[in-house]
């Protein structure tokens, strides 16, 4: 695992960064990893999968998002609106389907969480399932020591309240974004689109190979997906990009070809 001083680069390695981008990065994993409870987040789902709280379109949640720094990455230095649009547009210059290209477009739109007073610690950073043994491939693993789940002795074991291969989809991720877009993003989007969307942050299933107990046949197949998506959403600036502007335009009609005009959150 990297030390308290660095960051995991996502393609396998560890970067060091600046006093204040370090101790940003583990503050935000201290709190989230102290707080991500099995009750946690089942409140959190009950609190925000009715989608009740507001309508907005798709640009507008971009444009909220340009306004947010994501203090637990600093892989990027683009804006958040910034990356999703050249996200975009590797996968599009890659050749792959429209689809893909609007996952894309969209897989971090879930950070308007922020916009109703969530803090950061539980709406960024790695994923990871809850009510079960935390991995110790988690980045910054450590800090889960703080959790007040790991005295509860039926999430202490690997499997913990699940079964084996019982499949992601009956699993309690942690809360945030993914969580979040996927249930906005419900019924509108490929499956495909959608399991891209709820796992890209789980990197230590899809980068360092941990939980692959908890899934089934149809994980092990999407994770495919997954992979492929990170070879985008990560270090994904474009020298070469067209403007910000130009690509709202170039993608407006692909969103309004799969969403309607507005999305409830």
């Amino acid at each position: 695992m990297p030390t308290d001083s660095q960051h995991r680069d996502r393609k396998g390695g560890v970067r060091d960064y600046g006093e204040h981008a370090r101790a940003s990065v583990r503050e935000v994993y201290g709190l989230n990893h102290r707080y991500q409870t099995l009750e946690f987040v089942r409140q959190k789902k009950e609190q925000y999968l009715s989608l009740d709280r507001q309508r907005m379109k798709v640009f507008e949640a971009m444009e909220f998002l340009d306004e947010f720094i994501d203090e637990s990455d600093p892989d990027t230095e683009l804006g958040q609106s910034e990356h999703l649009l050249q996200t975009a547009e590797s996968i599009r210059r890659a050749g792959l389907p429209d689809w893909f290209v609007l996952t894309g477009l969209l897989h971090d739109l879930g950070k308007v969480l922020c916009s109703f007073d969530e803090p950061q610690w539980a709406v960024v950073g790695d994923t990871f399932p809850v009510g079960c043994a935390f991995s110790e491939k988690i980045v910054h693993a450590d800090l889960f020591a703080a959790n007040p789940d790991c005295g509860v002795a039926a999430y202490a074991t690997e499997l913990g309240i699940y079964e084996e291969g019982c499949g992601l989809d009956s699993v309690h991720m942690s809360w945030g974004h993914d969580e979040y877009l996927y249930h906005v993003l419900h019924g509108r989007l490929p499956e495909e689109a959608l399991y891209v969307i709820r796992y890209h942050s789980f990197y230590a299933a899809h980068d360092a190979g941990a939980y692959g107990h908890l899934m089934n046949a149809r994980d092990r197949e999407m994770f495919s997906w997954v992979s492929a998506f990170s070879g985008h959403d990560l270090y994904s600036k474009l020298d070469d990009a067209p403007s910000v502007g130009e690509l709202k335009k170039r993608y407006a009609p692909l969103v309004a070809e799969y969403l309607p005009d507005e999305l409830r959150w």
